[in-house]
């Protein structure tokens, strides 16, 4: 007699969860199977991104200022002002890029600052150029110095300043190059010199989104996807994403899933706020390292200030993805203030967690 196994009851009440599909150790093409998700994810990711300015949601100052500097430059046929998009991760910079060129008309080369590791790499690429032809450079505040001083006439002058030969007969050759649009996007704008900075003509700070917003790219994925999602749902979903689509897109695909495995054909506030509580991401849209952040603050340093090297330290991450991923949504909610002494737990820190502040704030 074959053994059976109960069935583990689901976070809706008055259903069972079904069991997961047997996994296999290979993908289909060789690969593991962490490496093939990997690859869906993004093939996903990819195929729920704005193709056009009219397609993007929220940011509805930069959509309006960018469009008619779009326009302008198509109007007179000249290229387009460099850009320059800075924010947090997830909110729709490299989008923003792919939407210039695609409304531009006109080819797009997509590179890193740390893949530019010599000058010569970056000559190549701009050399390689059309005229109009957009240049997107993921992370440009992690340009090496010696590429970055190649950047300088080549965005003022379309020229490149090369090097020929070395000691005493080296000697200087310009090189015309043809005019591109140059469009960087960085998370950290302050890390970037003021000679770079201040050749870009247009600079844009994109903000969290509302939920409102969130709520529309929900349900816009949701069509997309092929997945039948109601209002509330799609607001449960849009309140606990961090203002971030990226997270919004992601956490949907996981929602999609429970719901999948549970046999819900509409995805209703119900089975978000189960699908939520199972991967574990509370009323505020913080997950385990949010809380672990918050109480390491109260519980290790009793309420800060403490500086973000101890307390990466003390929460086993990096400083650097703390700084960049994490602290960013956590200041703007009010969670956490950051005085010159560190990061300083708030009063809102201390309700969410159901804690008691013992001193003063500060």
């Amino acid at each position: 007699m074959k053994n059976s196994k109960p069935d583990t009851e689901s976070a809706i009440p008055g259903k069972r969860l079904l069991k997961a599909p047997p996994q296999t150790e290979t993908a289909v093409a060789g690969l593991p199977r962490d490496a093939e998700a990997a690859t869906e994810e993004r093939e996903l990711d990819w195929s729920l991104r704005p193709r056009l300015l009219i397609e993007f949601v929220g940011q509805e100052r930069i959509k309006k200022v960018l469009g008619m500097s779009i326009e302008a430059a198509r109007q007179r046929g000249e290229v387009l002002d460099h850009v320059l998009l800075s924010g947090p991760p997830g909110l729709g910079k490299t989008s923003l890029a792919h939407i210039i060129a695609r409304e531009l008309g006109v080819n797009l080369r997509s590179t890193s600052g740390p893949a530019i590791e010599r000058a010569g790499d970056l000559a190549a690429i701009v050399n390689d150029l059309d005229k109009g032809d957009v240049l997107f450079i993921d992370e440009i505040h992690r340009l090496a110095r010696a590429v970055e001083e190649i950047l300088y006439p080549a965005m003022e002058d379309f020229e490149l300043n090369i090097v020929v030969g070395k000691g005493p007969g080296a000697r200087t050759m310009k090189l015309a190059v043809k005019p591109f649009t140059m469009v960087g996007a960085t998370t950290r704008s302050g890390l970037l010199s003021s000679p770079l900075r201040d050749r870009f003509g247009q600079h844009y700070h994109l903000d969290f989104y509302a939920r409102t917003d969130l709520t529309e790219i929900i349900q816009r994925s949701a069509r997309l996807l092929g997945v039948a999602i109601d209002g509330e749902g799609a607001a449960e979903l849009a309140a606990r994403s961090r203002g971030t689509p990226r997270i919004a897109n992601r956490l949907l695909r996981r929602v999609r899933d429970f719901a999948q495995v549970n046999e819900r054909p509409i995805i209703g506030r119900e089975v978000t706020l189960a699908a939520l509580e199972l991967l574990e991401i509370d009323a505020c849209g913080f997950d385990r390292m949010d809380r672990a952040i918050l109480s390491a603050i109260i519980d290790k340093f009793d309420g800060g200030p403490v500086g973000v090297e101890s307390l990466a330290a003390a929460v086993g991450e990096e400083a650097d993805t703390i700084g960049e991923v994490y602290e960013p949504y956590l200041l703007q909610e009010g969670f956490v203030a950051r005085t010159a002494r560190g990061r300083v737990a708030t009063q809102r820190a201390y309700t969410h967690l159901g804690r008691t502040r013992r001193g003063t704030l500060l």
